[in-house]
């Protein structure tokens, strides 16, 4: 009599699974492989393996690396389930009334606001659970239209239609600073005209990702004299009386810069929170969720000086609602 053939549940390894997750996760075979403390030939090989068992493409290779296909994110989502029931399982044995998070959660963020605001908020979570791990990857750039690499992003501006699940997360307002010792030696210009006469600090328009930050769009007709793709430079020059910095007031104030014309320049731009769908219900990210929407609540001041008072967004999503 032939043989039945194995059920397909017999065919799976919990362990294929813990692989997928950390490709997911992170978008990269090598960085993976670091994580679950492997060479990422044993990563793929996993994959390979689990692949041949379901009999479909998990992953795809895409411009920012490993991406899920749509069989892959349900497989995710229920391998989700299955790592969390596994640390459950272990919380009630050592005797934990309450489960703690776990795993890794990886946020990308420009470099300005993921230092000073997504780091306090990841400080935070990791506090309260220790054994949760946090990656923070910054850089000031658009979110791509198949994004990798992340579980949940902080961008600005909204990004395009992607296969994220995005909400408004704060405004945060930009002007104009300069050093003290660059306002004695070059005075300070009396209107928005007169700047043409000073050097301006700000992004490398050919290497500039975020449309919402063209300077063309606040200040037309403007050439920054110093250019840098890195918003700390552009603080430091300007501190150093390189000129007069298009910067966010919640840097430019902490390093002891003077705004000017406030009123006549006054650029607010949005910051978006974006996470990939097969991650919303993971509760580590929506902890880091909570907590980002708490730092920026407690610190509206630092974002949105002068007093003046965010605008009321309904944007929010039905899957990222508290």
């Amino acid at each position: 009599m032939p043989s039945r053939p194995r059920p397909l549940g017999d065919r799976l390894r919990a362990d294929d699974l813990r692989h997928l997750l950390a490709v997911a996760r992170t978008g990269r075979l090598v960085t993976a492989a670091d994580a679950l403390g492997v060479d990422h030939t044993t990563v793929s090989r996993r994959i390979a393996a689990l692949e041949k068992s379901l009999g479909v493409r998990l992953l795809e290779r895409g411009t920012e690396g490993w991406a899920l296909t749509e069989a892959g994110k349900a497989v995710c989502e229920s391998a989700h389930a299955i790592e969390d029931a596994l640390v459950r399982a272990v919380d009630a044995v050592s005797g934990q009334d309450a489960p703690s998070l776990h795993g890794t959660v990886r946020v990308s963020a420009p470099d300005g606001f993921g230092t000073v605001f997504a780091t306090p908020a990841l400080a935070r979570v990791r506090r309260n659970h220790p054994r949760l791990q946090a990656e923070l990857m910054t850089a000031t750039r658009q979110l791509t239209l198949r994004p990798a690499g992340f579980d949940l992003a902080l961008t600005i501006g909204r990004p395009p239609r992607s296969r994220l699940v995005t909400e408004h997360l704060t405004d945060y307002a930009l002007g104009l600073y300069a050093a003290d010792e660059y306002l004695a030696r070059c005075g300070a210009p009396d209107t928005v005209g007169a700047l043409r006469e000073h050097p301006l600090i700000f992004y490398i328009e050919s290497m500039l990702q975020v449309g919402d930050l063209d300077i063309e769009r606040h200040l037309p007709g403007s050439t920054p004299a110093f250019s840098s793709t890195n918003v700390f430079a552009q603080v430091e020059a300007a501190r150093l009386g390189a000129g007069i910095g298009v910067l966010p007031a919640f840097l430019a104030e902490r390093a002891g810069l003077r705004r000017l014309l406030a009123e006549e320049v006054d650029i607010r731009l949005p910051i978006t929170l974006a996470v990939r769908r097969e991650a919303v219900t993971r509760p580590a990210v929506r902890a880091v969720r909570d907590a980002l929407h708490r730092e920026v609540a407690e610190r509206a001041a630092e974002l949105l000086p002068r007093g003046v008072p965010e605008r009321a967004r309904s944007d929010a999503p039905e899957g990222l609602g508290h």
